[in-house]
């Protein structure tokens, strides 16, 4: 075999493993978000039951994303120390599938809150691992779309589209308990095929940051990725983004039917909606930033994403409203720019995990876990419209803090003859 044969050869492999790396990323991902939509479309049986104010669905919600939060960055800052991401990858996707029955097993909030708490544990380590196994493994013009199927449209399919088909039928004919422990067998199988299929290092690696011998990967401490500007307002961006996205994601199914007065039926095909674009918005987002540019597209998506929470209280008709949250809800595209793309663009592979983990957990932290508890409680004082509102403000926030992003799409970059990655200079 000659060498141009070989490197046709290898390329092939690569291509292969890249698809399949895609595939099973892309569900391992898809019901993390499963799991974690499904106490807010079942919000309305739990109060019925147990009995639940919006300051304490707001603290169910805000508790996971804490410890979603403090996990993330440390299996990130942990594998880039161990130069692993495969075992922490498995770990997570185990302990996610048992903890997340135990939701279903608790009578009162407290054990509610226990619960939740856990499986942020478990589930904050998926990002920064499958998005670091998934950046490496990505052909150059694929590593936006790629990325973005990754984060972005798998969490709307499994948990924007499915989840509240599914939970809603399931609390309707067998009871709201049950809904928490549908994703116990799909997740152990996934583990499986995670142990069997996926490998440490791709048989090509094509981030231009990576090295080629493990140990020789430069490990630049914590405050010298702090020194990017990309990757503070990355940060930034998070914690307003987070904002938008959990407490539309949390209090959307209760704002449906206690303010606008829809039954179980319609809240779910509205949510539906939320989830159809979730996963339309999820490739095509990224996709188009992989042409036109990170920022761009950021800015661009970010103004439509700011038009939902306003259709969510003025709009009264549920299909028109459906039709609005299809084309206005286009902030999970986005996150994949913000948490996974522009980062690993501007960062060596010796620091990716740790700064896809810090800017999840940062931006967990502050709007995942104070938003939502700061909107259930003014929601208490001053109705639910209010969180819609906050939601509203933080969009607003991420447009403006865009603007100070420096490109890193390569393609974008070539057209203006700059460097294909702007860590090298700051590192």
């Amino acid at each position: 075999m000659t060498t141009h044969d070989a490197g046709h050869a290898a390329g092939r492999q690569a291509d292969r493993y890249e698809n399949r790396l895609l595939l099973i990323l892309f569900l391992a991902f898809g019901f993390v978000f499963f799991d974690r939509q499904a106490l807010a479309f079942l919000a309305p049986y739990i109060d019925a039951e147990i009995g639940l104010t919006n300051a304490q669905l707001g603290t169910l919600s805000g508790v996971l994303a804490l410890t979603w939060a403090l996990a993330g960055m440390i299996a990130g800052r942990l594998s880039d120390r161990l130069g692993r991401r495969k075992p922490i990858l498995i770990a997570a996707v185990l302990c996610f599938s048992l903890f997340s029955s135990a939701s279903g097993l608790m009578g009162a909030f407290a054990g509610l809150l226990a619960a939740r708490a856990l499986m942020g544990v478990a589930e904050g380590a998926v990002l920064p691992m499958a998005q670091s196994l998934m950046a490496e493994a990505s052909r150059e013009s694929r590593r936006g779309l790629n990325m973005g199927l990754v984060q972005g449209s798998s969490a709307g399919l499994l948990g924007g589209i499915l989840a509240p088909l599914v939970v809603v039928w399931l609390a309707e004919t067998i009871g709201w308990r049950a809904a928490f422990f549908v994703t116990i067998i799909p997740g152990l199988l996934i583990a499986v095929w995670i142990a069997k299929s996926v490998h440490e290092r791709p048989p090509v690696s094509r981030l231009n940051t990576a090295a080629v011998d493990e140990p020789a990967l430069p490990k630049p401490p914590l405050r010298e990725v702090l020194k990017l500007r990309n990757i503070v307002l990355c940060m930034m961006i998070a914690c307003c983004y987070l904002t938008w996205f959990i407490i539309l994601i949390t209090f959307t199914p209760t704002f449906l039917t206690t303010v606008k007065g829809y039954d179980p039926g319609t809240m779910s095909g509205v949510m539906t909606c939320l989830g159809v674009a979730w996963v339309l918005w999820g490739f095509l987002t990224p996709g188009i930033s992989d042409r036109i540019g990170r920022k761009p597209a950021l800015i661009l998506f970010s103004v439509l994403a700011l038009i939902s929470p306003f259709a969510l209280v003025f709009v009264d008709d549920p299909v028109l409203l459906g039709a609005l949250m299809i084309l206005t809800y286009t902030g999970l595209g986005c996150f994949t720019l913000f948490m996974a793309t522009i980062p690993a663009e501007t960062v060596p592979r010796g620091a990716l995990a740790t700064a896809l983990g810090l800017i999840m957990g940062v931006g967990e932290l502050a709007g995942g876990f104070l938003a939502p508890v700061i909107a259930g409680w003014a929601s208490d004082q001053w109705g639910l419209s209010t969180a819609m509102f906050i939601a509203a403000g933080g969009a607003a926030l991420v447009i403006v803090l865009s603007f100070g992003l420096r490109e890193t799409a390569p393609a974008v970059l070539r057209r203006r003859g700059a460097p294909a990655a702007v860590a090298k200079e700051a590192m």
